[in-house]
């Protein structure tokens, strides 16, 4: 393999720092001077590596004040079953929820559908902001059968409902069916998430199953596309 070119491998340096927590979200990397100082490097070799990483929307360059860590958007690993929190985790941000909504009712025929039970079944049905700090950043509604879980409460849904399924009930997860859309969204949510409604977010409606294959879960989740971005591998068939 041909050795990277110099301003690449800079560049690399300088995502390692932000990785570790070296250089923090918001604050401006050492200056140019240093920076050719510090990587042995030409003033045009330096500039090109911050130039493929403010392309790249890893930094942002001030006029007259320098250049800036920008926070990453969560990359959201479709193929990854993992909680808000782990998703986040490697930020070092604290994470919390508001809890709008939690209410048994009887689930509409299509719900009924999503989650194999009868329309005669009742459901949890619970609406929560998830927060970054103080940054809301996706609404989720989330429908569960009561008859799976007779104890959970208002104070779970505050927190982690993996953890519950997982540690408290000793259920296995096994996988999510999961359809993803772009939406522009109702008035509702954009106050919820801070946002315009002209700001485009995205939906992603979610189908869990535990390890026996029951469905214990269905849930409509959207995103700030400001803070969120999707990736998938594909391979081409041999």
């Amino acid at each position: 393999m041909a050795k990277l070119p110099r301003y690449r491998e800079i560049a690399d340096a300088i995502r390692t720092k932000i990785d570790s927590g070296e250089c923090k979200v918001g604050e401006a990397l050492p200056t140019e001077a240093e920076l050719v100082k510090e990587f042995a490097a030409s003033r045009v070799t330096v500039r090109q590596a911050l130039k493929l990483l403010i392309e790249n929307n890893e930094l942002e360059s001030v006029q007259g004040s320098g250049t800036y860590v920008k926070e990453k958007k969560v990359n959201y690993d479709i193929y990854q079953q993992s909680t808000f929190e782990e998703k986040w985790a490697h930020l070092g941000l604290h994470t919390h929820s508001d809890v709008l909504t939690f209410e048994v009712m009887c689930p509409s025929l299509t719900m009924a559908e999503n989650l194999n039970i009868t329309e005669k079944d009742r459901v949890y049905y619970v609406k929560r902001v998830r927060y970054i700090e103080d940054n809301p950043i996706t609404v989720e509604e989330t429908w569960m059968p009561l008859a799976l879980f007779p104890d959970l409460t208002y104070d779970v849904m505050r927190h982690s409902k993996y953890d519950y399924i997982e540690n408290t009930k000793k259920l296995v997860i096994d996988r999510s069916e999961q359809e993803v859309i772009p939406i522009l969204p109702p008035k509702e949510i954009a106050t919820l998430l801070g946002i315009d409604t002209s700001q485009p977010i995205i939906e992603k409606r979610t189908r869990s199953f535990l390890q026996d294959n029951t469905v214990f879960e269905y849930s409509i989740n959207t995103f700030k596309t400001t803070d969120y971005k999707f990736t998938l591998v594909s391979k081409r068939r041999q």
